[in-house]
């Protein structure tokens, strides 16, 4: 069996299930490895199931199964500047998106992290491909689901509103956010030129909620979160410059205010019901240093 990663075999702890068990259950009653342990192994991508990498902590073990166990904490064979990947299991994967890459093919552009994440599944031999889901714009960085194959995909895709249950970003904003908390809400509509503008009254494009909450301000920019009650195009950005504090460094709705050099935008949080098993996923990264140092 041909390992995934760049390991010697004795890099490697090897068992094999004597009985059907949830995997951390059986783990922990198997190896003289702490709870902690076993779970960063297991975030760590460290463990495989047959062959194939598994950071499921519930996974159905089945007797018979050959189980590889990394003796270090992290075994990444995925390793790459523009994304890291947060979890993963045979139905989809969660990333973390560097600002600077587009989701999926766009034009001649070939950087994308679709094309990224179907090499990966290659050279581990998974027999799938990324499929979109959702998008963040290329400037933005932060969390993504990419479903693994059709049918995952058709789920997520049609019942997106039901199974996303929480999706907040951060930002940066131009100027001091006079007030800690509120919601904003107007229609959203395109014009030919595909710049978003918003409208108080139906305009016949498509309704808009944002909820705010600002977590620091200083005289020059406030750090906001943003919490979508709906998801459409440029939403946060176009709501912000709606009221008067654009997202710094936004070329298309801001008003030159770009003190890090990037669109301060970022998907911190994510969570969903899982769409083949129904439980909850929930998913955070932390707030980019590079925009909490404005506030110190």
């Amino acid at each position: 069996m041909k390992h995934y990663y760049n390991n010697k075999p004795e890099d490697y702890s090897y068992l094999q299930a004597e009985y059907d068990s949830p995997l951390l259950e059986y783990l922990l009653k198997n190896l003289k490895m702490s709870r902690n342990k076993i779970k960063d192994t297991l975030q760590g991508r460290g463990i495989r199931v047959g062959g194939k990498t598994v950071t499921q902590f519930d996974y159905p073990l089945k007797k018979g199964d050959k189980l590889a166990i990394s003796k270090s904490k992290r075994n990444d064979v995925f390793k790459s500047k523009w994304l890291k990947i947060v979890y993963e299991d045979q139905y989809l994967i969660v990333i973390d998106k560097m600002p600077g890459i587009l989701s999926m093919a766009a034009g001649h552009s070939t950087l994308n992290v679709k094309t990224v994440l179907d090499d990966y599944f290659c050279r581990t031999r998974q027999k799938c491909r990324a499929h979109t889901v959702h998008r963040l714009d290329r400037d933005t960085s932060g969390l993504m689901i990419y479903a693994k194959d059709m049918e995952t995909e058709q789920i997520l895709e049609h019942n997106w509103h039901d199974i996303v249950f929480d999706r907040r970003y951060v930002a940066v904003v131009s100027g001091e956010m006079e007030d800690d908390e509120g919601t904003i809400a107007n229609w959203l509509k395109d014009n030919k030129a595909y710049i978003t503008f918003s409208s108080p009254f139906d305009n016949g494009g498509k309704y808009a909620v944002t909820h705010f909450h600002t977590l620091s301000r200083t005289v020059d920019h406030s750090l906001v979160e943003y919490r979508l009650e709906t998801g459409r195009k440029n939403q946060i950005r176009v709501h912000s410059a709606d009221m008067g504090h654009p997202v710094c460094g936004d070329v298309k709705y801001g008003n030159g205010d770009n003190p890090l050099r990037r669109l301060c935008l970022h998907a911190y949080k994510l969570c969903f019901y899982h769409p083949l098993t129904q439980k909850p996923m929930e998913f955070e990264t932390p707030i980019p240093v590079a925009f909490r140092r404005l506030f110190k």
